[in-house]
């Protein structure tokens, strides 16, 4: 860390020192006027000692509190970065040059791999590349150990997050089945244990730190990877708070990005065992990873999801903000049930297909956001098409997931089949899958916008500027 430049990364001042009468005591029977100096600072906050304390005892010395740069600062308390500009100063972090070769050692303390996984953003936040070196390293090491060789096999670990974001009725023991089916689709296929948990309200924290500690013994070396904001840092400190001694406290934060370099968690682990948090992987392929901190605002999901459904005929689409849309394109039966997961904050708008390209022209930026304005739409890339093909055999359930890497996903029910064409920027993930949540919403949304803040903003602005409009014509 550094003091000279603050626009620089690690930028940290001290603090300043307290007046020596911050808690002095008061001579009650003297006034005092606003400006005089024997005032403490403890009376203008509005703290009075006691009349009957002559001895008001002295508070014991500040509690040693990490020191941390204004950077973290302003993550931990703010949610954002003290200077944007000075992200791009960072180096970027070399993963597989920093981490993979530790991670697959032959040789050395024996290794755990805690690979965190978004349950909101399962595909998407997936350390894929992760998941095909540590496979084939198993499977690598394995033969080596049965032939007498030298052959460290890491454990793997799979640790769902943010399970708190999910419908809380949807059964655990489904939710595991339906990870794990995931898990191997994408070649996690050598699992030494799954948890499904929330750091946030402390969920089945306890199991992992119990399982952990049971994997390292008393030297062994304990990974935590993931995604960008997938919340290693989050369930870390939770786990410290599980154990209850002095934990490293890591900064977290819902901004990509947070965590710079390895860090070494003290406190956690029992013996000579190590954890170390990483930074968070870059998947090129999830949506927020082109949005802006604002937009990413928007994206973010922070309470319990709920449905939006709509029941649609074919030639219609469905618009996610401005970056995702689905056409109903050909139907066997006369309708479908699309219902969208996807953040609260992000409007929606359902209609025909045929005025689509009259919603990007008219609303994308505006009414139909993320992205906020009309200039961001081209800085996102190409908008383009993808066919997808999908059946299902009940009108009482989802069947088909449509995940988009970062934004959340959409659910499919009918009793038939149908072709879907989806929408999105050019290089974004989209996968098919499996329905997590078969339910849908008990009340079904209508044609047109949802109600949205940003749609009545929007609406407002365009009012505004049709009023001045008019006006300007009529002084003419």
């Amino acid at each position: 860390m550094q003091s000279s430049d603050q626009t620089l990364p690690g930028f940290f001042s001290l603090p300043s020192p307290k007046s020596p009468d911050y808690r002095a005591p008061i001579d009650r029977s003297r006034p005092l006027a606003a400006d005089d100096t024997c005032l403490s600072i403890f009376l203008k906050s509005g703290h009075l000692l006691p009349a009957e304390d002559p001895e008001p005892t002295v508070p014991s010395e500040r509690s040693g509190r990490p020191l941390v740069c204004a950077r973290c600062h302003s993550l931990r308390h703010y949610g954002r970065v003290k200077n944007p500009s000075a992200e791009n100063l960072l180096p970027d972090f070399d993963f597989d040059r920093m981490v993979g070769p530790k991670m697959v050692s032959p040789s050395g303390p024996r290794t755990v791999v805690l690979m965190v996984v978004d349950a909101a953003d399962f595909d998407g936040s997936l350390p894929r590349k992760v998941a095909r070196l540590v496979s084939s390293s198993i499977d690598k090491f394995s033969r080596a150990w049965k032939e007498g060789k030298p052959g460290n096999v890491p454990r793997v670990v799979l640790v769902v997050t943010k399970i708190d974001l999910l419908p809380s009725s949807i059964s655990p023991d489904a939710f595991e089945d339906w990870v794990r089916k995931r898990a191997s689709v994408w070649g996690v296929n050598k699992l030494t244990g799954v948890h499904l948990v929330s750091a946030v309200r402390n969920w089945r924290v306890r199991d992992i730190v119990d399982h952990v500690r049971e994997l390292a013994g008393v030297r062994g070396n304990v990974w935590a990877v993931g995604a960008q904001n997938a919340g290693k840092s989050t369930l870390i400190n939770a786990m410290g708070r599980c154990v209850g001694d002095k934990v490293s406290h890591l900064t977290e934060a819902p901004v990509p990005g947070t965590t710079l370099g390895i860090v070494r968690v003290e406190g956690v682990l029992s013996g000579q065992a190590k954890l170390f948090d990483t930074p968070g992987i870059l998947h090129p392929y999830q949506i927020t990873m082109r949005l802006t901190r604002e937009e990413q605002k928007l994206v973010h999901m922070s309470k319990e999801l709920r449905p939006r459904t709509y029941r649609i005929q074919a030639r219609h689409s469905v618009h996610i903000g401005g970056l995702f849309r689905v056409d109903v394109e050909e139907l066997s039966v006369d309708s479908i049930y699309l219902t969208v997961w996807a953040s609260p904050l992000i409007p929606l708008h359902m209609g025909k297909t045929e005025k689509a390209s009259m919603m990007i022209e008219h609303h994308f930026g505006r009414q139909l956001q993320p992205p906020i304005g009309e200039e961001r739409i081209n800085e996102l890339g190409k908008w383009v098409r993808k066919e997808i093909n999908v059946s299902g055999n009940s009108w009482d359930a989802s069947s088909v997931d449509i995940a988009v890497a970062g934004l959340g996903w959409c659910a499919i029910g009918l009793k038939g089949e149908a072709v879907l064409g989806v929408w999105t920027y050019d290089g974004i993930d989209v996968v098919q899958r499996n329905s997590l949540i078969s339910r849908r919403a008990a009340i079904f949304e209508e044609a047109g916008f949802t109600d949205s803040k940003i749609v009545s903003q929007a609406d407002s602005a365009a009012s505004k500027l049709n009023r001045s409009t008019c006006c300007t014509f009529g002084n003419i």
